[in-house]
């Protein structure tokens, strides 16, 4: 028994779990040793029992927690913060992880935890200061411990746009869509070559290789050589010809309604979070994301009323200044066709090795989604036809024939 209410059991025991799965990410629990947690989570909280005590947030190294509360205790004084409210916010796919913390003027703030040997914190921090440049709601750095890996943020709420959207009438989410949208052009608009990584040809064909190695070959245990091999060098030397033939704009990577943030405060405007991957490349990419999204799909005629209202937008702003791009949407969105392509064999891949290699197995659970957007754009361009075959064939649809492959 824990002593508490039931409801404080329930939340110490997920806060627990949470430390687990985030620790083991770090590298830093070992697996053969989960037996002697319960007493070094007692003697964690025993650690910290003061009123200043971070003790409800589970770590694994006492001297980071320490560390942690001396760099809050400093904060009270310039940030108004109350060390003692500090509890878990969220973890994402990486190694580091959110906290929230209140402040004296009864609002609350976000605290980074990046461990410095495993978390660049650079890139948020640039990519974070463009966006607000860009007029764009980003969170704000508000004190940084770089040795350390600790960050103050303001806090965008807890109500993410996914959250919102109602998923059964796909018009009601219109007007949220839009804002998305607005902020994209937004984004866009105030690229500059040279200030963030090339989304070139390179990175491109590293990220199309996790299809057959994670998805093809850890999930479906084949082979990919002899036809397979030449038809997906084929495929992929196609789809980064064209990709990297677009417009180049400053890129999100992950633009999609679980990284977009409802709003808060009288502005209205959407926040905009997990954007430290950002890069300079085609201006068809987050378009495809936001509309081709990895969590949820929409019917087409959604997809392509929302499309049409960025290239309106987009071509009015000179972003779609390409070909007949901006009077061709059909050749606009050929293109985010292509890109949204790109895009999911990659994700598939990604999926795959955030199953097989971490552990997560909610990830490929979404695979499905995905081989049916790749299933869907291939069977739509006679240049992509060898793939849909294939993909075919790898999945087990009757009636397609012609690839002859060896299972591992």
């Amino acid at each position: 028994m824990c002593g508490r209410s039931s409801r404080g059991c329930r939340l110490q025991g997920r806060v627990f779990v949470e430390w687990i799965i985030h620790e083991c990410r770090l590298g830093g629990l070992d697996p053969l040793k989960w037996h002697t947690l319960p007493s070094f989570f007692t003697w964690n909280e025993t650690l910290n029992s003061d009123q200043t005590s971070t003790a409800s947030v589970p770590w694994a190294d006492p001297q980071r927690q320490l560390a942690c509360q001396a760099w809050l205790q400093a904060l009270a004084t310039t940030h108004g913060v109350l060390p003692s409210s500090l509890r878990i916010a969220s973890a994402d796919a990486s190694f580091r992880r959110y906290l929230r913390v209140d402040n004296q003027q009864g609002g609350s703030l976000i605290v980074m935890d990046a461990p410095p040997d495993k978390e660049n914190c650079e890139p948020f921090v640039k990519v974070a200061q463009l966006m607000q440049a860009a007029g764009l709601k980003a969170p704000e750095v508000l004190a940084w411990d770089a040795p350390q890996g600790f960050m103050l943020l303001t806090d965008l709420g807890d109500q993410t746009m996914m959250a919102a959207i109602d998923k059964q009438n796909p018009q009601a989410n219109h007007g949220l869509y839009m804002q998305a949208v607005d902020a994209l052009i937004a984004w866009q608009l105030s690229s500059k070559p040279g200030v963030l990584p090339p989304y070139d040809e390179a990175l491109l064909q590293r990220e199309l290789s996790l299809f057959p190695d994670w998805y093809l070959t850890q999930h479906r245990g084949l082979k990919v050589e002899g036809k397979m091999r030449s038809t997906l060098d084929s495929t992929f030397q196609t789809l980064v010809a064209h990709n990297v033939a677009a417009p180049s704009v400053f890129v999100h990577r992950d633009f999609m309604p679980r990284n977009l943030m409802m709003p808060t405060g009288q502005d209205g405007a959407l926040g905009i979070l997990d954007f430290q991957d950002a890069v300079h490349g085609p201006v068809t990419y987050d378009v495809a994301s936001l509309m081709r999204d990895a969590f949820l799909s929409w019917e087409e005629d959604f997809v392509l009323d929302v499309t049409i209202r960025y290239w309106e937008k987009a071509r009015k702003a000179g972003l779609l200044d390409f070909e007949d791009w901006h009077q061709d949407f059909g050749a606009f969105y050929r293109a985010v066709e292509w890109m949204g392509l790109q895009r999911h064999l990659k994700v598939a891949g990604i999926f795959a090795r955030l199953t097989l290699r971490d552990g997560k197995d909610k990830y490929l659970a979404d695979a499905p989604r995905f081989i049916a957007y790749i299933r869907a754009t291939a069977s739509r361009y006679i240049e992509l036809k060898p793939l849909l075959r294939l993909i075919e064939e790898v999945e087990g649809t009757d009636g397609v024939t012609g690839f002859a492959f060896g299972r591992m």
